[in-house]
C-alpha cells in the first residue's frame, strides 16, 4: 500500500498509520503540509491518506474539514493516538547547551509547563512545519544548541537523544486521525467492517430553529452526535457548513434519519461511513501517570 501522511518519517502521522494498518507492508509518502497531502491525489498514485482532524488539547484542526470535503475523498476509518512529546537533541548535547527549541506550534503549545522555565532562561521557541522534521534537521545538519519536540520514534529514526520524556502538560493528550481514500479503496476497506459511524456535511437555511429541527430528528432515530463542527460558507455571509459525526447501532435507522433530515438541509453529503474506533479509556491514566 502507498499511504500519504502529513510530515516526515517519525511523525505522529506515521505512528497512527502503522497503528491503524497494524504494520502491514506499506510505503509511506511524506507530505510537508496538509494542502500537499490532499493535493497529492492529483499527481501520484497514492490512494490512501491519514490526516489529523482533532486533538483533545488544541481542539479541531479546522482547515482539514474543508480540505477533506473539497477533495472528494471518503473517510474509511479512524484511529486515536496518545500523543507523548519528548525533548530531543544530538547525543553530545545536554540541557545547558540548548539555545533554541524547534517544533510544530501545536506541539509547543502542548508542552507549555515544561517550556516556561526554559523560556525564562532565554531559550527561544521556534515554530516549524512538523515535529519529526525538526528532529530530522538537527540530525542531518548536526545542529548543536538546538532541540526538537517530537516522538520517541523520531528519536530512534534520526539517532537523537531523549533529554526529557513525556513533556506534554496534559497527559490526556490524544489526537484523532481520519483514514481517507478514493471511492474504489473505500469500498474495499469498508466492506467487511461493522459500519456504525458516519461523517456527513450539510448547510442550513438562515432560519430560526433550523439546526434544532435537524438535531431533533436525529434524536428521534436514536442517532448519537459525537462531534459537530461549523465552518463559514465562503461567499455567503452568515451561512455555515456543518460537519457532523454520527454514531448509530442500526444502519437502517441511520439511513432513515438521513432521509428525514434531507428536506431540512442543503447540500447534504456523506463524507464517509466506517467503523467507530475505540476511544482511549479515561481510567487508563491516573494523576498524570499512564498505567
Amino acid at each position: 500500500m502507498r499511504i500519504a501522511i502529513q510530515g516526515v518519517l517519525g511523525s505522529f502521522h506515521e505512528i497512527a498509520t502503522r497503528k491503524y494498518f497494524d504494520n502491514e507492508d506499506m510505503t509511506i509518502i511524506q507530505c510537508h503540509t496538509f494542502n500537499d497531502l490532499f493535493d497529492s491525489i492529483h499527481f501520484d498514485k497514492t490512494d490512501i491518506r491519514v490526516v489529523a482532524i482533532e486533538n483533545t488539547v488544541a481542539g479541531s484542526i479546522i482547515p482539514n474539514y474543508a480540505l477533506l470535503k473539497n477533495s472528494g475523498l471518503k473517510v474509511m476509518g479512524e484511529v486515536y493516538l496518545r500523543i507523548e512529546q519528548n525533548l530531543l537533541v544530538l547525543p553530545s548535547q545536554n540541557v545547558e547547551d540548548i539555545k533554541e527549541i524547534h517544533s510544530h506550534p501545536m506541539a509547543i503549545q502542548q508542552c507549555h509547563d515544561f517550556l516556561n522555565p526554559l523560556r525564562r532562561n532565554k531559550v527561544k521557541l521556534i515554530d516549524s512545519e512538523d515535529t519529526a522534521l525538526s528532529a530530522k534537521r538537527i540530525s542531518e545538519n548536526k545542529l548543536k544548541g538546538i532541540a526538537a519536540i517530537a516522538s520517541e520514534l523520531a528519536a530512534e529514526k534520526y539517532g537523537l537523544k531523549i533529554l526529557a520524556k513525556g513533556i506534554e502538560t496534559n497527559k490526556r493528550n490524544y489526537t484523532r486521525f481520519l483514514v481517507v481514500s478514493n471511492e474504489a479503496d473505500y469500498k474495499i476497506h469498508t466492506q467487511d467492517k461493522n459500519i456504525n459511524k458516519a461523517t456527513i456535511s450539510f448547510s442550513l437555511p438562515n432560519e430560526q430553529g433550523s439546526l434544532s429541527k435537524v438535531l431533533s430528528v436525529l434524536a428521534f432515530y436514536n442517532i448519537n452526535l459525537s462531534k459537530i463542527q461549523s465552518l463559514p460558507v465562503v461567499g455567503k455571509e452568515w451561512e455555515y457548513m456543518f460537519y457532523v459525526d454520527l454514531l448509530f447501532e442500526g444502519y437502517k435507522k441511520y439511513v432513515l434519519s438521513l432521509d428525514a433530515i434531507r428536506p431540512l438541509t442543503t447540500a447534504l453529503s456523506i463524507i464517509g461511513e466506517y467503523e467507530n474506533a475505540e476511544r482511549p479509556a479515561e481510567n487508563k491514566i491516573k494523576e498524570g501517570i499512564e498505567l
